[in-house]
């Protein structure tokens, strides 16, 4: 009981709120969602997202960030305390930010490249072809951001629950919020007539981006389209990957539950939404639907900066303000990221904070280095199960993100909807008296329909499921 008492907890529910919604506003919000958006016939995409974070997304979250609070303890050992023959679970959530942590930091190396370019006025050598072929087939200078970019996180990490993370959490979000909102209207304002003599406007990329096209549209690809917002919504809420248990573990046990997941909702698919304002727009304007086609990080390291350079001086402004937005989701995520290990060493093994966030440093670097050389000295390519091409990187995130996350969560609706019961939840979450709205909707969801769309998931990223 002495473990419990002298456990950190979030000062009140803004700090929570803050942190859990800078844990899910991360890169998956901002290079894949828009991605997403453009290839799936924009808002038939936003329509079934929607739908499926106020019943799919909400049931996970609430879920994990029960289950965090009841036990009070980390991924790691949180499930083994519900149900000890469930301890297997634990394992796999926190291997899940164990995996994505030193890949993560990668790309955050990236994006403080990028950043200090734009903020340095460097901005057009960014938007050369090769710029960003070259960086990171660099031996040296993405080891060294990336390290930068960890050890910014671990500081973080170091100072704990309130002074770090929360107080992180709470100055980085609105600044966030900010930029996000000013980039997002800039972009409906612009205007480009290219050599052709065709003028585009960010309004006409915005209608685009929000308005349905069902041209084309077969049973096939409407489910390609569901399953493709469901996947979205694991990088977007943070869930199956133990963070939210272990955001959940410091929540007191006073706190409106309810309340707060929708606040994090609601701020989740708010700045989702936002990043396609922001990014489609401005693709459209000055490439056309033809440049909406990037992805990944091609879309945000090759694809905007040649948007920015199109821009003329204000380019240089923007993109600046951009990848600043950018850092700040980077770094808010990667720190969930870390916690979620971090608190997992201290209750499974009883280590001091410092003690557990110097070995998931180490661990990251480490793993870091390696991916870092999967560009250049250990560089090979390889087809992935689904039939995509694949270095390490590529591979961490297939095992993290297609594997383990979709196992994660069917095993989590198994324990709670059928072992031991969503009464477990309901009744977590209506502690202090708090009304839990949608409580028959989570109980359907959680025992029957969550399960069958997360095996479907699962089979279709292994490369099984092939009709869908």
């Amino acid at each position: 009981m002495k473990k419990e008492k002298s456990r950190n907890s979030f000062s009140g529910s803004i700090g929570f709120v803050l942190t859990a919604a800078g844990s899910a506003v991360g890169l998956g919000n901002i290079w894949r969602f828009p991605y997403l958006a453009a290839k799936d016939g924009g808002g038939l995409y936003l329509v079934l997202y929607l739908i499926l974070a106020v019943t799919f997304g909400f049931t996970l979250l609430t879920t994990e960030i029960a289950i965090g609070r009841k036990t009070k303890q980390s991924p790691l050992t949180a499930y083994g305390k519900l149900k000890s023959k469930w301890r297997f679970l634990g394992v796999l959530a926190c291997l899940v930010p164990v995996i994505i942590m030193p890949y993560y930091c990668v790309i955050g190396g990236w994006v403080v490249k990028y950043f200090v370019a734009y903020l340095t006025g460097s901005g057009s050598q960014a938007a050369e072809d090769g710029y960003f072929t070259g960086f990171i087939t660099g031996e040296w200078q993405p080891i060294v951001l990336m390290a930068v970019f960890l050890f910014l996180v671990a500081f973080v990490i170091f100072r704990g629950v309130n002074k770090g993370i929360e107080s992180f959490s709470k100055v980085l979000m609105p600044l966030l919020l900010l930029l996000v909102v000013g980039i997002a209207v800039f972009s409906l304002t612009i205007r480009h007539q290219d050599d052709t003599g065709v003028t585009r406007t960010g309004l006409e990329g915005f209608w685009i981006y929000i308005i349905p096209d069902f041209s084309g549209m077969t049973v096939k690809g409407f489910f390609t389209v569901l399953l493709d917002a469901m996947g979205q919504l694991f990088f977007s809420l943070s869930v199956a990957m133990g963070i939210m248990v272990a955001y959940g573990s410091y929540v007191k046990d006073d706190a409106n539950l309810g309340k707060a997941i929708n606040q994090i909702e609601i701020f989740d698919t708010a700045v989702a939404f936002l990043a396609g304002v922001m990014i489609i727009p401005a693709v459209y304007t000055f490439m056309g639907k033809e440049g909406m086609s990037a992805s990944g990080p091609s879309l945000m390291f090759v694809s905007l900066p040649k948007v920015f350079s199109s821009m003329g001086r204000i380019g240089n402004l923007v993109g600046c303000l951009f990848f600043a937005m950018v850092l700040f989701a980077a770094l808010t995520s990667a720190v969930s990221v870390m916690e979620a290990v971090v608190s997992s060493l201290m209750d499974e093994f009883h280590m001091t904070r410092t003690k557990a966030a110097v070995i998931e440093t180490i661990i990251a670097l480490a793993g870091g280095i390696l991916v870092c050389l999967g560009y250049n000295k250990l560089y090979f390519d390889i087809k992935l199960p689904n039939g995509s091409s694949a270095q390490i990187l590529d591979i961490m995130d297939y095992i993290s993100n297609n594997c383990l996350m979709p196992l994660v969560a069917i095993g989590t609706c198994l324990l709670i909807g059928w072992v031991v019961k969503p009464s477990t939840v309901i009744d977590e979450v209506e502690k202090s008296g708090c009304k839990f709205g949608r409580k028959s909707l989570y109980i359907v969801m959680i025992r029957y329909i969550a399960p069958v769309l997360l095996v479907i998931l699962l089979l279709k990223s292994l490369g099984i499921l092939t009709i869908i």
